[in-house]
């Protein structure tokens, strides 16, 4: 009986896109005035931002979060450790991360939330996207995978074991599939223009997942920013419905702290906006989702729905 009353009941989720360092007490304050159920973060909380992420460790709401390719950005690669501003024999700013964030961090795991009747799954931590397999010693090292195959697998294995038939998919960046066009979820809009930059292990393990019977009703990551690098004519594409009733959102709204509707630096308390991705589930569906973006008092200045669910048309008799 709970499960069926946990399930018919209406889920408000916040997801909170790339926040490159953006975060403030504010953020935490504005997540509870806005009565969210869950928040999910993509990733991307800055260069090895250990502060921010401690401050969203501590904050007391339900959350789930996936690192982005900017939390391992000195250690991954060859050119972030020449630039590193630490001594990496000393410290280790990404397990710092890790273990700060500890169970929250879903990244290759899952969390169960029994009172949401669902099961929030991460995909590849610390993903830059695109079907190359990229920083294969640090994949090799911290996580054991040497292959999109391996990694795929991981994500399933976490997947299957999730608690509920209620899955949800937190990704830093998107799955392949979702269009190729710079300004679709994942496209490449950087030279040459087009091309699908999503991650080949996440939607296999999200197609192979709903084969072994479980319901998808959201897929959300960020990584590509809505604004396109090539044009400021049109943003990018942050919604896309697929088929099977999945809806894929992409919450990288960046910067996601402004003042008051411009992109200059926030001077004062009272002049900063920032967003957040509102979802709401209703009986395991999405219904509606809608950046909002919240001001003085956290109160909500603005509103931009991005998808709502199609009314059910009822033939007549």
């Amino acid at each position: 009986m709970t499960s069926q009353r946990n399930h018919e009941q209406l889920i408000k989720i916040a997801v909170v896109g790339d926040i490159h360092e953006q975060w403030e007490a504010d953020d935490g304050i504005a997540l509870q005035r806005l009565g969210v159920d869950l928040v999910l973060f993509v990733g991307d909380f800055g260069n090895e931002s250990v502060e921010v992420v401690r401050a969203i460790a501590a904050l007391n709401i339900p959350k789930a979060a996936v690192f982005g390719n900017h939390d391992a950005w000195y250690t991954a690669t060859d050119w972030g450790r020449k630039k590193c501003p630490y001594n990496r024999k000393k410290e280790d700013w990404v397990q710092q991360q890790l273990d700060l964030l500890g169970e929250t961090h879903v990244g290759y795991g899952k969390l169960d939330f029994p009172a949401l009747d669902l099961t929030v799954v991460g995909s590849r931590p610390f993903s830059w996207g695109g079907s190359v397999w990229k920083n294969a010693d640090f994949y090799q090292q911290r996580f054991g995978v040497t292959s999109f195959a391996e990694s795929t697998a991981r994500v399933i294995s976490a997947a299957d074991s999730a608690a509920y038939e209620t899955v949800i998919f937190l990704g830093h960046n998107g799955p392949v599939g979702l269009g190729d066009r710079a300004e679709d979820p994942c496209g490449k809009d950087w030279q040459p223009l087009g091309g699908d930059f999503g991650d080949p292990d996440l939607a296999d393990a999200i197609a192979q997942t709903r084969a072994n019977g479980k319901t998808i009703p959201l897929v959300t990551f960020g990584h590509m920013h809505h604004k396109l690098r090539h044009t400021y004519q049109q943003m990018r594409k942050a919604v896309y419905a697929s088929p099977e009733g999945t809806i894929y959102l992409n919450a990288a709204s960046v910067p996601r702290i402004i003042q008051n509707g411009s992109e200059s630096p926030p001077e004062t308390l009272s002049d900063r906006r920032r967003n957040f991705s509102i979802v709401f589930l209703e009986a395991g569906v999405v219904s509606q989702i809608s950046l909002v973006w919240v001001g003085k008092d956290s109160k909500v200045v603005s509103e931009q729905i991005l998808y709502q669910q199609p009314s059910q048309v009822v033939q007549p008799a």
